[in-house]
């Protein structure tokens, strides 16, 4: 091949190494094999022996054990089975025994029974809860970018509610698909679409068979000047981060791990170009490609890990509009630069899901683009600051053709995208009616803040699978740690002194949330008497409450939000209150922190 034809392939090429960052091929040696968890599902159907009795706080079951000891024998006879009063609860429920088997009737018939009583608030099943051990995949202890709570993506907690990512398809526009059994029960049919051969390294143009031959490449092959550099496995990387097989006592785990992978092949040697990227771009929405047959399994979400400097080219941008308007969310990195992804395209296109890296601080990662096209911030690891830092994924250990499986931990914004991706599949299958705004709008309206710094823009901050599945009906969003003071504290009566309880924080890294739940219960009678304060452990303030001569209510009871973003989160904090009027007295009887 002559050297004209080189560079115009470089100068439309989008290369994968752009986006995968500096110490991409640190290996991860592998971590001890952790016992099977039990099966979270089966809880459900488990045998019931208890029930929690929440009583209006009127009701005088709520105040005496006796009279909830009275009333859950009374209750009993009225289903016909033998109840027992156990124990009142922190919270001020009663633990009901059932005893040892219900004699005649159903549980149902036991709960219909308490409910009807209208002093009773609620009545909830003592079910039996399990550690929460993850998939048995022996390397699932080191995806800290799943599960960890300073800067993983919070995927357990969505796997709950039973999201897997079950009938839905992803394509994967890469450097296409070395086979690796941890993957290989989720890959659908997929297609080439490099139309050079030299490229392509296959002896032939587009067909059907995307298998990645390779993308290695010697010095000065691409361009004057360019380096020598083995083969990424990239698009195979990439499609495990997505939906490797969770469960099968092997490796990984996908972010949506009963999800259909569809590789798609468009990076070869020296990249790839504009026009094939946007063909498969159409093909794999389910469009019309000339000369290609049409894609069996569409795909609901893309995922382009891959980009250029330069601005969003038209055909580039009428390709992704056309599978939006057909159904599939689009989501792309933003680059590996350090730099605003303004401009790097297909980043900057409209009509995408632009995803940034942030590191296992949650910190924007060191080569991460920014700025305000950014939509959402995703783990992307650091491998940089050790090969445990990084994204660990299915990999193949060929330096230039394919050799045997293994898996690597890589770093870049072609990391954090496919947990986009995969959390995308989570969300179609929970909701197969969502749009692709639908998709980006749940994505930013369920992030939390990232735990460290950003400069520069990083979106609408980390995402988070267990809010975003919480808010479309599907998940467990345990809603962050919480601490609580339950001790009283006399309210000093008008005398120009304030009363204060405090709650120290530990075991929360990084930075307090934007939406920190404070949660208030002070009895005292006339409450517009009252100011109440929050400080934080550095001294930052907020009021959570004025005073008002117009407001003669009896107690606060309340849970206010405050955006704490800016302060630590361990330390000392301070619930501080005011009485301002003479007349009227009470005290702090409980308050907590929810981060």
């Amino acid at each position: 091949m002559n050297g004209s034809r080189r560079l115009r392939i470089s100068l439309l090429a989008v290369t994968t190494a752009a986006l995968l960052g500096s110490g991409v091929t640190a290996a991860v040696a592998a971590p001890a094999a952790q016992p099977a968890p039990a099966d979270p599902r089966a809880a459900a159907d488990a045998p019931v022996d208890r029930l929690i009795v929440g009583y209006e706080k009127k009701a005088a079951e709520a105040r005496s054990d006796a009279e909830a000891r009275k009333d859950a024998r009374a209750k009993g006879d009225r289903a016909g089975e033998s109840l027992a009063f156990e124990r009142r609860l922190g919270t001020g429920a009663a633990l009901v025994d059932l005893g040892d088997a219900l004699q005649g009737g159903s549980l149902q018939d036991v709960i219909d029974t308490f409910e009807a009583d209208a002093d009773v608030a609620y009545v909830a099943r003592d079910t039996r809860m399990y550690a929460m051990a993850g998939p048995d995949d022996p390397y699932y202890p080191s995806q800290w970018d799943l599960f960890e709570a300073t800067a993983g993506m919070n995927v357990e907690n969505a796997w709950t509610g039973g999201a897997s990512g079950q009938g839905v398809h992803v394509a994967v526009i890469d450097t296409g698909y070395v086979q690796h059994s941890d993957l290989d029960a989720n890959v659908v049919a997929g297609y080439d679409f490099i139309s050079d051969s030299w490229s392509a390294r296959d002896g032939g143009g587009r067909d059907s068979n995307p298998r990645d031959e390779g993308d290695w490449t010697l010095e000065n092959e691409c361009y004057s000047g360019s380096r020598a550099s083995n083969s990424s496995w990239h698009g195979t990387h990439v499609a495990g981060t997505v939906a490797a097989v969770a469960g099968n006592g092997k490796g990984v785990a996908g972010v949506a791990y009963d999800a259909s992978v569809q590789p798609v092949r468009v990076l070869g040697r020296c990249g790839g170009s504009t026009a094939d990227i946007a063909d498969a771009i159409v093909w794999a929405s389910g469009g019309y490609v000339p000369g290609v047959p049409s894609n069996p399994t569409p795909a609901d979400v893309i995922n382009l890990s891959l980009g250029g400097s330069g601005s969003c080219q038209a055909v580039t941008q009428d390709a992704i509009n056309g599978a939006v308007s057909r159904g599939t969310t689009v989501v792309v990195a933003a680059g590996n630069s350090n730099t605003n992804a303004s401009g790097f395209t297909p980043a900057n296109c409209g009509n995408v899901v632009t995803v940034a890296a942030g590191d296992r601080e949650g910190n924007r990662a060191s080569y991460s683009n920014y700025g305000s096209i950014i939509d959402i911030t995703a783990p992307g690891g650091e491998t940089a600051a050790g090969s445990a830092n990084g994204i660990l994924s299915t990999l193949n250990s060929g330096t230039t053709t394919p050799g045997s499986e293994t898996y690597r931990a890589y770093q870049g914004t072609s990391m954090a995208a496919p947990h986009i991706a995969g959390l995308a599949a989570l969300m179609y299958e929970k909701d197969p009616a969502l749009t692709p705004s639908g998709v980006e709008n749940a994505l930013k309206n369920n992030a939390r803040a990232l735990p460290g710094t950003c400069g520069g823009g990083c979106g609408y901050g980390l995402a988070d699978a267990a809010r975003t599945l919480a808010a479309l009906g599907g998940g467990t969003d345990p809603g962050g740690q919480v601490f609580t003071n339950s001790e009283n504290w006399n309210i000093p009566d008008a005398d120009g002194r304030y009363v204060y309880s405090t709650i120290d924080v530990t075991g929360v890294s990084g930075y307090a949330p934007s939406d920190l739940q404070v949660s208030v219960d002070i009895k005292h009678t006339y409450r517009g008497d009252l100011k109440v304060q929050l400080f934080a452990p550095n001294g930052t303030s907020w009021t959570l409450k004025n005073t008002s001569s117009s407001d003669s209510a009896d107690n606060v009871i309340a849970t206010y939000t405050v955006n704490a973003s800016s302060v630590q989160a361990s330390g000392t904090w301070q619930l501080r209150v005011t009485d301002v009027y003479s007349g009227d007295t009470g005290y702090i009887d409980s308050w907590g922190l929810t981060f």
